[in-house]
């Protein structure tokens, strides 16, 4: 019996293939040797593009370390805006409303203590932006401040048995962002959040049995009592009116940045699908980044389509991606489509409670890539409805008439009536 002609042709491969690269040659279906060229630069700027996309995050992460230890701030210490932002620091769409105040928080030796402040709106992400824990209004303090205990990758010791908000970081660093307000102080006078800030927070290395840990637990003998911290005092580093990046560069570098990342952390801190996109253009662990001409060219190629794709997402979405606020309206967060991870849709907060989404069970793609181009920082407090606790962050790049805005002309914005906000809403031209 015969294979039909039908399904033969189905599965045949012609000699030549007209595809975006061109015409392709093969012969009895193999490649030739300039189809094999062409298409294995393909192949490596494929997976350069998607390094660029998917790992945009890690990079902007390790763009902030570089840019705090270039500030003078050493892991441990606090970045504080004492006079708020200007745009002398380099960071992606922060504002001049509120009190800004950051860091790095090294986990590489043991858990480390943070005191926090009441009534910030911050959070604890590890350095791939995966978000570990809120902190302040949305964290499980309810904004009264209170002590975070977080626990680096493979730690094998003792954790207490209460007193703490514990987060796991799956980095041996975390960043630590946080924003006060200042709209109930006369005059609007940053000065009194920032004495708050100042004398609330406290970084330090966590002490195994001691704060914490009950004497029955201790009675058991499987806790070491470790001597009582010396609590070191915090550093603060003024960064109003400083100048400094904690933007990743174009180019090469940009890929030599995430190569700094993954030297840095464990194997396995972050989806190993990303892990595979670094590995194929030589992004390994514990081997050296040493690409050649060819593949240097394939990479800066790689950084200027996926900037390219970066801003078109950001500045002219298209319908389908489902980043619009309102229907007809240029005002969009990606946000909306699959959440803080890119998963699930932000729950619905409505008078009878919370109605949550299924989650999706697909990555939306293009809103990670919209989302941490523009932005820093990820927790679920940053789409959510809950007014006076949470924050939304809406974008529009055109006007009205679907126009790209331009910053030679006078625009008015009209809002509509009973903006949901307890606290501040503020509108910043980026």
């Amino acid at each position: 019996m015969s294979v039909p002609t039908k399904t033969l042709g189905s599965i045949s491969t012609p000699d030549r293939l007209e595809t975006r690269l061109g015409a392709l040659e093969l012969v009895d279906g193999v490649p030739t040797r300039e189809t094999a060229e062409t298409v294995y630069d393909h192949l490596d700027f494929v997976h350069a593009l998607n390094a660029y996309l998917n790992g945009f995050p890690g990079a902007s992460t390790q763009a902030l370390l570089k840019g705090f230890h270039e500030a003078g701030v050493e892991d441990n210490a606090i970045l504080i805006f004492s006079e708020l932002m200007d745009s002398n620091s380099l960071f992606l769409t922060a504002n001049a409303d509120t009190v800004y105040f950051v860091g790095i928080v090294d986990l590489t030796s043991v858990p480390m203590v943070i005191e926090t402040p009441p009534l910030a709106l911050a959070l604890f992400d590890d350095m791939w932006f995966q978000w570990i824990v809120d902190f302040g209004l949305p964290g499980p303090d309810r904004g009264e401040g209170g002590r975070f205990l977080l626990v680096p990758p493979g730690y094998e010791g003792s954790l207490p048995d209460s007193g703490y908000h514990v987060g796991h970081s799956r980095t041996t660093r975390a960043l630590l962002l946080g924003r006060s307000f200042i709209n109930e102080n006369p005059g609007q006078d940053p000065a009194p959040t920032v004495e708050v800030i100042k004398r609330a927070t406290k970084i330090y290395p966590y002490a195994e049995g001691g704060f914490g840990t009950s004497i029955a637990t201790l009675l058991k003998g499987d806790v070491p009592r470790d001597p009582p911290a010396q609590v070191p005092e915090t550093v603060f580093v003024e960064g109003s009116g400083k100048s400094f990046n904690t933007i990743p560069p174009n180019g090469l570098g940009f890929y030599e940045l995430l190569n700094e990342l993954v030297q840095d952390e464990p194997a396995g801190s972050t989806d190993i699908e990303l892990m595979g996109q670094l590995a194929a253009i030589g992004i390994v662990k514990g081997k050296p980044f040493e690409p050649d001409d060819r593949m240097r060219r394939i990479l800066e190629e790689a950084v200027a389509v996926g900037t390219a794709t970066s801003r078109a997402l950001v500045f002219d979405p298209r319908e389908s991606e489902g980043f619009a606020y309102y229907d007809d309206s240029a005002w969009g967060l990606a946000l909306w489509v699959g959440g803080y991870n890119f998963e699930t849709p932000p729950p619905l907060v409505t008078k009878e409670g919370i109605e949550p989404f299924p989650t999706t069970g697909v990555r939306a793609l293009n809103s990670r890539t919209t989302f941490f181009y523009a932005y820093t920082g990820i927790t679920p407090a940053m789409c959510m409805r809950l007014t006076g606790v949470g924050s939304q962050y809406i974008i529009a790049t055109k006007d009205a008439d679907g126009n790209r805005l331009d910053g030679a002309k006078t625009y008015q914005v009209t809002l509509p009536p009973d903006i949901p906000a307890a606290r501040f809403w503020s509108l910043t031209a980026y």
